[in-house]
């Protein structure tokens, strides 16, 4: 098996996914008010129904892709989930109805695939939350391009965009059909189980497994706490620093290249300091001290010299990731990361609300007193909730395997 190659093929797939998301944001408000006509709140509002489908499909048929995935290999999951994504983004481009849309967005949640169960096949025990550090980094890397690409695109129209999206899945797909070995062998092929490949089964038996339960209750409430950075930044920006759009369109691209940094060039070395285990603890105290200064602070330049800080942090996910692959079967790893998948998806659904509801209770006209940094505050407790519970769950079998 060429590693290299397929590592490569998995880290683009990621980065191919996570820009896809951001090619077509600056050219969707456009494309809904074309379709269907009306202003931008209504755009929003549209906006807001076709994200929460998608995050809605992939909280319900997240498992049952990585049950599929545990029983008839990883290769071929994933080379139709990017030539689904390809065919998506073709329908959204030619679509003339929210209908079409909607219909996108629906087989775009169910075929979403995780290369998280593939990085676990092809990683050593000690290497896992190295390689799942490499996948963040290729994310923030999409997360960067994604809405630069996209802008400069939608000023040649509203559907180009979605062209470039399909065409970059479907040739990372031809690439993929070449480079991309099975891992799952006989020995760790696991048959096929209805009873576990829905969120309720996978959720009852990746618990099963020792300390997993709250280990998973850490992934949801940490992505809910994290989700304060897209769900209110640019609110948060406007009112507390008056930043405009580009500014803090700078702002959330810097903050993505410091998480590509800090989990493509340093997660290996901070976790041969550290261990797993401590790297959680202290990922997610760096995460407290960020989110409690950005909750107070009043100057925008002070908010930017802070990022190097809030993208440390971001050894805390990886790192957690890593214990939870270490402790399952091998003949989990798909089941796992579609349980994963399916948490933060929920988290998705459930953050943007918690975070903007926060953020519109401090800053309203009769608000008890102006605190517009007041969501950033609550994700400091809600971390601070995460580290209380790491810290009495880690029982000895885990400790052992991640320190």
């Amino acid at each position: 098996m060429n590693t290299r190659l397929a590592t490569s093929f998995i880290l683009i797939t990621v980065v191919i996914d996570s820009m896809g998301i951001g090619l077509i944001m600056p050219a969707m408000p456009d494309l809904i008010r074309e379709i269907e006509g009306g202003d931008l709140a209504q755009a929003a509002v549209w906006g807001g129904v076709l994200a929460t489908i998608f995050a809605v499909m992939q909280f319900l048929f997240g498992p049952t892709i990585g049950s599929i995935s545990d029983r008839y290999g990883r290769r071929p999951v994933l080379l139709v989930a990017l030539v689904v994504m390809a065919l998506d983004y073709v329908l959204m481009a030619i679509a003339g109805t929210m209908w079409l849309l909607i219909i996108g967005r629906i087989i775009g949640g169910i075929t979403e695939a995780t290369a998280a169960a593939y990085m676990a096949d092809v990683s050593k025990p000690e290497e896992k939350a190295a390689n799942f550090g490499l996948i963040g980094a290729a994310f923030g890397v999409g997360f960067v391009l994604g809405p630069l690409i996209g802008g400069l695109l939608a000023e040649y129209g509203t559907r180009a965009p979605f062209w470039a999206a399909a065409v970059l899945a479907g040739a990372n797909a031809i690439f993929g059909y070449f480079v991309l070995p099975e891992t799952v062998t006989d020995r760790i092929r696991r048959p096929f189980s209805w009873r576990r490949a829905n969120p309720i089964g996978a959720f009852k038996h990746i618990g099963e497994l020792p300390g997993l339960k709250r280990l998973m209750l850490i992934i949801f409430v940490y992505a809910i706490a994290f989700f304060v950075y897209p769900g209110v930044w640019a609110y948060f920006g406007a009112l507390q620093f008056g930043w405009g759009p580009g500014m803090i369109g700078l702002s959330l691209g810097i903050f993505g290249i410091g998480i590509a940094v800090v989990q493509g060039l340093l997660m290996k070395p901070l976790l041969r300091l550290l261990g797993e285990r401590n790297a959680v603890i202290v990922g997610l105290s760096i995460d407290i001290v960020a989110f409690v200064a950005l909750g107070f602070v009043t100057n925008g330049w002070i908010a930017l010299a802070l990022t190097p800080l809030t993208a440390l942090g971001s050894i805390a996910g990886p790192a957690l990731q890593g214990i939870m692959s270490r402790a399952a079967a091998d003949d989990q790893q798909g089941e796992l990361q579609g349980a994963l998948a399916s948490i933060n998806a929920v988290a998705t659904i459930a953050a943007p609300l918690v975070m903007t509801q926060t953020f519109f209770y401090f800053t309203r006209d009769n608000a008890p007193f102006l605190l517009p940094g007041a969501p950033f505050l609550l994700s400091a407790v809600l971390t601070l909730g995460c580290i209380g519970i790491f810290l009495t769950t880690m029982r000895p079998e885990l400790r052992e395997n991640s320190d």
